[in-house]
């Protein structure tokens, strides 16, 4: 059973890697898309200046989801929005309260750390970073 389990784990982990960056990173871009292209429409980006800290920040989504749609650089880009949520989150909800429920923390409390083990393990089976990595190593 066990051999069943590692051989499993070793065909499927790295496509899971990508499914979770895939879907992570389009939930992201909507983010991003609602605070700089107005869709969805979120009514409290109304008026959002691109040059204030959610403007800021809304471009890091665009550009970062886009990045890790595609898996391309995506340990720095991950790593960059790790710490673009660890910083939503001290600056926009803990001083709310404690705890994450109540201060509505909780999803950038996720994508901080769910960008962290992207930034970790890398993109994945389906990665433009894998693809260009493959190449450069078969032309040489």
């Amino acid at each position: 059973m066990s051999a069943l389990i590692a051989q499993l784990n070793s065909q499927w982990a790295p496509r899971l890697l990508s499914v979770l960056r895939i879907v992570t990173a389009v939930l992201f871009l909507q983010h991003g898309t609602a605070k700089l292209l107005g869709f969805p429409h979120v009514p409290f980006f109304d008026g959002l200046s691109l040059f204030s800290l959610i403007g800021l920040a809304g471009v890091l989504e665009l550009v970062g989801g886009l990045l890790l749609i595609a898996g391309l650089l995506t340990r720095l880009t991950a790593f960059i929005l790790s710490g673009e949520m660890a910083f939503a989150y001290f600056i926009g909800h803990a001083p709310k309260g404690f705890f994450p429920i109540l201060n509505n923390g909780e999803l950038a409390i996720l994508f901080c750390f769910v960008f962290l083990y992207l930034a970790a393990a890398g993109g994945g089976a389906w990665s433009l970073d894998r693809r260009l990595c493959r190449s450069k190593l078969n032309s040489t």
